[in-house]
């Protein structure tokens, strides 16, 4: 075994001793059901603790014939590649540290020669990623849908065609899609639209990118599965750490084509890790199980929602096309003084909105830790104390 591989493997085996230290003694068994029964409204999963997620990585390198990566590449890395590639269909997948390079790296190299990328207006490409693509890879990003999730065909038609007749044309060589989109309040995109600005993309050779970080929460309100909205395009990006509780990380898929060689990219742009295990290796114990929960977690919401709205001083307001989000509003009280209240009982709240305090509340796996009724008495009794 050479140096390198030495102390890769070496690196699992120190693991242990670590994270029991972290967890403390009185921890035999790091199971789901060791886990605090927090309920947290303000994240995408469950929201875990530096202690709850040592406790569960501590479990996931613990089994028989896990196996660290080296650079990002092999071992338990390839086996999330694999996995995710599988469950949405594509031939193959890559881990990339963050999202923001997830969608850098998929654009750059759809668009090869023609620089011209469609993109939302309110997309997280277009407006966290600090000018990524235009700074680092020479593209230039078109906004369009301006106010809006869904971008329409005839908007798609008027640049590709605006963009091919100038005095020097210049091809739309990619069209990026976020779905859902956060900067809209998790608000998904018409699938029937996004179908036929595909065929018309596909139609013009223009190729296709979808940002679908939070994409495993479409199914339950589309009725669409994340392999219907992955076959429309050609690569597709999925955070492991919003929906999977991974510490950080994403997955990006395409065919093996898309794939190949672009690891060497990755690692051009500083993202390869030299163990990146220990941030996702426990994202694939909830692959499976996602849709299942967030669903539950939904039906869980539905009921406390009913139970509030019996008291006047509850406002629920729902997204129109949304997904995982929904507003509250409380009258009578502060909002600080909820937060405060419903903390010490278990229950974590967003900040509010300074303007309005309206609670932006999050709907994720971790409402399945306590009951509708029990969650509603919470709130009841925040507003006696």
């Amino acid at each position: 075994m050479d140096r390198r591989h030495f102390l890769a493997a070496s690196s699992l085996a120190a693991a242990a001793p670590v994270l029991s230290q972290t967890i403390g003694s009185s921890t035999q068994t790091a199971n789901a059901s060791s886990l605090s029964k927090r309920v947290d409204f303000t994240t995408d999963g469950l929201g875990l603790n530096p202690g709850e997620y040592a406790m569960l990585l501590q479990h996931t390198v613990t089994k028989e014939n896990f196996e660290p990566d080296y650079y990002s590449n092999g071992g338990a890395i390839a086996e999330l590649e694999q996995k995710f590639a599988k469950y949405l269909g594509k031939e193959a997948a890559l881990f990339v540290p963050t999202g923001t390079l997830a969608n850098h790296l998929a654009v750059r190299k759809l668009a090869g020669n023609d620089r011209r990328v469609i993109v939302q207006a309110e997309s997280h490409f277009y407006n966290d990623s600090g000018d990524c693509a235009e700074t680092l890879s020479d593209l230039n990003l078109i906004p369009l849908a301006q106010g809006r999730s869904t971008i329409e065909l005839a908007e798609v038609k008027q640049w590709v065609e605006r963009s091919a007749g100038g005095r020097v044309p210049s091809k739309v060589g990619v069209i990026s899609i976020e779905n859902p989109v956060r900067r809209k309040n998790h608000e998904m995109v018409s699938f029937e639209e996004l179908q036929r600005v595909c065929v018309y993309a596909r139609e013009q050779g223009i190729r296709l990118h979808m940002d679908g970080a939070r994409m495993f929460n479409l199914p339950l309100h589309s009725g669409k599965s994340v392999r219907d909205y992955a076959a429309l395009f050609d690569s597709v990006y999925v955070s492991l750490w919003k929906h999977f509780n991974a510490a950080s990380g994403a997955i990006l898929a395409g065919d093996a084509k898309f794939i190949e060689g672009l690891f060497h990219v990755r690692r051009m742009f500083g993202g390869s890790l030299p163990h990146a295990w220990p941030q996702v290796a426990v994202a694939t114990q909830y692959l499976e199980s996602y849709e299942q929960e967030y669903a539950k977690a939904w039906k869980a919401a539905d009921q406390l929602i009913v139970l509030l709205q019996q008291d006047a001083r509850f406002k629920i307001d729902k997204v129109a096309n949304g997904t995982s989000k929904f507003f509250l509003s409380i009258s009578g009280i502060t909002p600080e003084l909820v937060t405060e209240r419903m903390h010490k009982r278990g229950f974590l709240l967003p900040h509010t909105n300074p303007d309005n305090g309206i609670f932006q509340m999050q709907v994720n796996p971790s409402i399945l830790r306590s009951s509708p009724t029990k969650m509603a008495r919470a709130f009841f009794d925040s507003l006696k104390d």
